[in-house]
């Protein structure tokens, strides 16, 4: 089991992509949370098989179809935090 934290960076508030992220996320039986940052990026932590996590961070590269992804910035992780499901976070 592995562990990425990304930030998903261009217009990604307002179009509906944290809920984007949860659907794929459960889809693919992943845990961890998204969030809205203050400056506009939207974070992303997923804990999973790495196979599964390397699935959703080409999800996050593309988004919903209302969202303009121009980059994504991912930091990987060895250890798993424990998330039991994924959640939006406030």
């Amino acid at each position: 089991m592995k562990r990425f934290r990304a930030r998903v960076k261009g217009m990604v508030q307002g179009v509906g992509f944290r809920y984007f992220v949860i659907r794929k996320a459960t889809s693919y039986q992943l845990h961890g949370y998204t969030k809205n940052c203050p400056d506009g990026d939207v974070e992303v932590e997923a804990e999973g098989d790495e196979e599964t996590l390397k699935m959703l961070l080409k999800d996050l590269e593309e988004g919903p179809s209302l969202s303009r992804v121009t980059g994504v910035d991912v930091e990987w992780f060895e250890n798993e935090r424990g998330f039991q499901d994924f959640t939006l976070r406030w």
